[in-house]
């Protein structure tokens, strides 16, 4: 495929240990530890009251990273890429836990935070966007399916694209079959030209090349078990201005390489 590039010019990060970027930043540059401890997800105060009661964790969590990454930004008017590799865990358990006893009647919320665009929904309503809006699933591989749907918006529409990519846990007995160990995941904003906010340049094709292997042996299995932290090995590159490239994990048999340059 042809390369696609952009201007990262905002990351928002959560994960278990890691409660946004700067914190991750400083991990993966080595200069702090990384302790483990359950994600810290932030509450959704651009919500209304109502919808505030109602949002799920991974609502919290997708809406935390986007507000991370555009911080500063009017972000009305950010085209968004939201893509999960199953979405809201909890809530797909209480639905199950239900609909296994004799009153079937599932409630309203949990009924509309079913959905795998809930989280989009949700940013609609807290920033008031009218602008477009893709909700992507792509299993594992849905960091990358996120990655490039919004370098294309940005490449092709010429339009500032906002990703948030994320995952929920399951809680037994599904976390028996999908093991993912808490809720995470990633926020770019991605711009079409340089501005004095950008961080960095990135450019990103398809690949039939090997994955490469990920040396930093503390946060490894968060990215292995995380599907939206795939791109883990490239914000390393980044936190550390080591400027060149990686292969990241993506679909079976075809890989995402990626180029993080000085903007």
């Amino acid at each position: 495929m042809t390369p696609l590039t952009a201007w990262i010019n905002g990351i928002g990060l959560i994960a278990p240990g890691l409660p946004d970027w700067p914190s991750a930043r400083a991990v993966l540059r080595g200069e702090a530890p990384w302790v483990t401890a359950p994600s810290v997800l932030p509450v959704p105060a651009l919500l209304p009251p109502a919808e505030r009661r109602r949002a799920s964790r991974v609502i919290k969590l997708a809406l935390g990273l986007g507000l991370e990454a555009a911080a500063g930004d009017d972000v009305a008017r950010l085209a968004t890429v939201f893509t999960a590799s199953g979405s809201d865990g909890h809530n797909c358990h209480a639905i199950c836990e239900q609909l296994a006893t004799e009153d079937r009647h599932i409630s309203p919320t949990r009924f509309h935070n079913s959905v795998h665009n809930a989280p989009a929904g949700y940013w609609g309503i807290a920033t008031k966007s009218m602008a477009p809006c893709q909700v992507l699933c792509a299993y594992d591989g849905s960091f990358g399916a996120g990655l490039l749907d919004a370098l294309g918006q940005v490449v092709l529409d010429q339009q500032s694209t906002l990703l948030m990519a994320y995952d929920s846990e399951y809680p037994e007995p599904l976390h028996g079959v999908r093991p993912l160990p808490d809720c995470a995941g990633v926020g770019l904003l991605l711009e079409p030209v340089a501005t004095p906010r950008s961080l960095a340049r990135l450019t990103a094709w398809t690949t039939d090349a090997s994955a490469t292997p990920w040396q930093h042996a503390t946060l490894e299995p968060l990215r292995a078990s995380v599907p939206a932290l795939r791109g883990l090995p490239m914000l390393e590159r980044l936190a550390r201005a080591e400027w060149g490239e990686a292969c990241l994990d993506y679909l079976p048999g075809l890989q995402l390489a990626v180029r993080i340059e000085a903007a």
